[in-house]
């Protein structure tokens, strides 16, 4: 290695503590005050993120509707009258009743069809449903404007209940027979 001739900048008094230039040895414990400003740091910011979080949620609307009082009304819903008799309403051209047996009763369909054929109902499709597991007669209509005549329907057979329904677009009212009717 080459050797240059000294110069002012060699000169460097041993008490600065400099080595080179610019550079001088690190401080005794400047890592734990790196850590302690960035602990800190994080500190502020969480807290100023919970404060920001809690004055978000005091005052934002999700979308969330406020309770409803309840008020009386003022005319009560009309109830609806179980029609039996298909002569004192005006059915439809085509009006037909499907009836599907839902129980693992052989013969429970044919026995609700001839009910309802005997009172003067027009019965179409009489089959099994796809299940045969049902418990309960439930007794589906289509039109809210055929309720009275689905409460007709569980008055003569004696048993089940009514759903609103479209899950059977073949007629307007199909009866699911379950194994209730057996007993």
């Amino acid at each position: 290695m080459s050797e240059f001739p000294s110069d002012r900048f060699d000169a460097v008094p041993a008490e600065l503590g400099r080595v080179g230039a610019h550079r001088a040895p690190a401080p005794r414990g400047r890592g734990w005050r790196v850590l302690a400003w960035c602990a800190l740091a994080t500190g502020v910011l969480v807290g100023v993120g919970l404060l920001a979080l809690s004055a978000i949620e005091n005052g934002l609307d999700l979308g969330t509707p406020p309770p409803v009082a309840e008020s009386p009304s003022a005319s009560p819903t009309p109830e609806v009258t179980p029609v039996t008799d298909p002569t004192t309403v005006q059915l439809p051209e085509g009006f037909t009743i499907t009836v599907l047996n839902g129980a693992s009763v052989a013969g429970l369909g044919q026995q609700s069809a001839d009910v309802l054929t005997a009172a003067g109902w027009p019965v179409g499709a009489v089959t099994n449903a796809a299940a045969d597991d049902i418990e309960v007669t439930t007794v589906y209509y289509s039109n809210p404007a055929d309720e009275g005549i689905a409460l007709g329907m569980v008055e003569l057979l004696g048993l089940g209940e009514i759903e609103l329904s479209d899950a059977f677009p073949g007629a307007p009212v199909t009866i699911v027979v379950g194994a209730d009717a057996a007993g």
